[in-house]
């Protein structure tokens, strides 16, 4: 229905990645997603959620009360009524974040939005669900993050960076994928293809310094400071 949506959560938490990291920010988590990363950490978004309009939306983020917003998932692009919800927090002069991964077209978001867009690596499983035609649709006000959970993951990147020239476009991020409590691991998510090594978080960094690689590493700060598991923050 494109004037409700269903949603999994909304709360008012800091912002764990991305270069708006450490800042108060609204997050309304919207429910499916059609990829099962290998690594995916929001599993129980899948199926979970709650009908609401666009109004309802609307009033919690007010209540909330933050000036920076962030639609994320599962994949807010499944939902035919997340663009209008974008542009409605953007007409109220909220700035908005999209977390998307990169499967969808992103084409009619509004322009206002900075859009976060996820390439899959190999380690991923989804790999081959990229639309590389969002590639020239980025602007600089957008990032672009590689989830990195082996080696092949990091070799991979290197290289879409370099034939992309992404760097030249919009901000990088490279985020190694913390590994999944038992309890996390749902078992609809892909497993990671055979003949791959896991990469530990210093050796990510060390690598990408080494090779001078023109990208923000980043943590998800919010598993830090809360347990990795919970939820709501």
């Amino acid at each position: 229905m494109a004037d409700t949506l269903s949603v999994n959560e909304i709360f008012r938490s800091i912002q764990g990645e991305g270069t708006r990291a450490g800042l108060p920010c609204i997050f309304v988590r919207l429910a499916g997603c059609n990829l099962r990363c290998s690594w995916c950490d929001t599993a129980y978004a899948f199926t979970d959620g709650t009908r609401m309009t666009l109004d309802e939306v609307v009033d919690r983020v007010a209540q909330l009360d933050c000036n920076l917003v962030e639609l994320t998932g599962g994949e807010p692009l499944l939902q035919p009524a997340a663009p209008p919800l974008m542009t409605r927090l953007a007409d109220l002069g909220r700035t908005v974040l999209l977390e998307t991964g990169g499967s969808l077209d992103i084409r009619g978001v509004d322009s206002r939005v900075i859009r976060v867009m996820d390439l899959k690596c190999p380690g991923s499983g989804e790999c081959d669900r990229n639309r590389w035609q969002n590639i020239p649709r980025l602007r600089r006000t957008d990032e672009v993050k590689f989830v990195i959970a082996t080696r092949e993951d990091y070799d991979w990147a290197r290289q879409q960076l370099e034939r992309l020239a992404l760097a030249d476009k919009c901000v990088v991020l490279f985020s190694w994928a913390q590994p999944l409590a038992p309890e996390q691991r749902d078992p609809s998510l892909k497993p990671v293809p055979p003949d791959q090594h896991p990469i530990t978080m210093r050796e990510l960094v060390e690598r990408s310094l080494a090779d001078k690689l023109p990208v923000r590493f980043q943590l998800q700060m919010h598993k830090y400071i809360w347990e990795p598991t919970a939820k709501g923050v």
